[in-house]
């Protein structure tokens, strides 16, 4: 048992006093783990676009003061009671959302969306007994997604956290707690891209080209990237994007444009933007009889999806995907195990890396637009 089990640990911690505002180094409180509760030491964090929207806080009530940080990789410290799957010194990642491997989602193959610990934005506590494990002078910081990995420490339930091979390279693989995950599941768990086949790729940021990445290890001939911005096309190339269409450059929709491309439209789509037009672009540009689009982007909530039933009828197939249909527990390690075999390349989607204490300079360059995944590397503490 480590030294400091069942005790407070004090830390650094990059907290969000407001909205929009700078995040801010202040030494915290860490409560120990509670029942089905797991302590980890951060070594790595990166930011999301979740993490910047909702400190943001434009479209939504968002709680504050908060730690955010979602993507994250580290090792367990401690456990709280009724945890037997991990222990002290298991090198982990934490997801934002979770796998109780009780209910009928857990209990489903198709399903990943476990009823108890589905991703929710707006709880700042934890779930066993609605309190937040972080406090400055005994005044609560709350949570952000079961996760707040902008902390040298974080209290995560059991459920929220994938055990990984403890060779695995933690300042690389922390990346696949979100964002690549959710690309490559959409295309290879759902998509599904037979060898050989087409595909579309709507929004090349880092989940759209995760997205590209697993059309590339399916054997797909044919991977267009669609983006507003011509920047991202060279990039691409990379993750094996072999076309380029930037809808501004043509007077006709941009589904017709793909199906003239592609004599009667692509095998296969993923949808990476949500953009509610962007959506329907990538299910009206899939061949009729067998195309299959999968949308991945979270729409605007007052976003609606229109278009003609013929296209269903057609025999064209929309899906949506959650994650990319992984279960965190269960399916996390093996996409570690990709990486280290370098059958996927996450060092592609690594483009910066700051020291915890310039967090900020992350959230500049998401903003500028600039990279795709900038690493946090948390500093150490006793």
């Amino acid at each position: 048992m480590s030294t400091t089990a069942c005790q407070v640990i004090k830390c650094k911690a990059a907290v969000a006093w407001e909205a929009g505002k700078p995040l801010v180094i202040e030494e915290v409180e860490v409560a120990p783990p509670q029942k089905m509760e797991v302590r980890i030491k951060i070594l790595f964090t990166s930011l999301c676009h979740t993490d910047v929207y909702f400190w943001e806080a434009k479209a939504q009530d968002s709680v504050f003061p908060r730690i955010f940080g979602h993507e994250a990789a580290g090792i367990v410290e401690s456990v709280g009671e009724g945890v037997t799957e991990l222990a002290a010194g298991d090198h982990v990642l934490p997801v934002f959302t979770g796998e109780c491997k009780d209910c009928a989602h857990c209990k489903s193959k198709e399903s990943n969306m476990c009823t108890l610990l589905r991703i929710n934005t707006e709880r700042g506590v934890m779930i066993n007994d609605q309190k937040s494990r972080f406090s400055i002078n005994g005044k609560p910081i709350y949570h952000f997604v079961g996760t707040s990995t902008f902390s040298e420490y974080t209290v995560v339930h059991v459920g929220c956290v994938a055990k990984i091979n403890p060779l695995a390279p933690l300042d690389k693989v922390c990346v696949l707690s979100c964002g690549i995950s959710t690309g490559l599941g959409a295309t290879l768990n759902v998509a599904k891209p037979p060898k050989g086949s087409s595909v579309a790729i709507f929004g090349l940021g880092a989940v759209g080209l995760a997205a590209a990445e697993g059309a590339r290890l399916a054997g797909a001939s044919r991977i267009i990237g669609v983006d507003l911005n011509p920047a991202r096309f060279e990039d691409a190339k990379k993750f094996g994007v072999t076309e380029f269409v930037n809808p501004k450059d043509y007077k006709k929709p941009v589904q017709e444009v793909i199906a003239e491309m592609t004599n009667g439209g692509v095998d296969r789509s993923v949808e990476c933007t949500g953009n509610v037009n962007a959506m329907i672009q990538a299910f009206e540009c899939v061949h009729d009889g067998w195309g299959v689009a999968v949308l991945v982007g979270v729409p605007h909530k007052d976003a609606v999806f229109k278009t003609n039933p013929m296209n269903l009828l057609n025999e064209r197939t929309l899906k949506g995907t959650f994650f990319g249909n992984y279960k965190p527990r269960s399916d996390l390690p093996s996409v570690v195990e990709m990486s280290m075999n370098k059958e996927l390349e996450v060092e592609k989607f690594i483009t910066h890396k700051v020291p915890f204490a310039e967090i900020n300079k992350a959230f500049d360059l998401f903003l500028r637009g600039e990279g795709l995944r900038c690493i946090v590397e948390m500093e150490s503490t006793a």
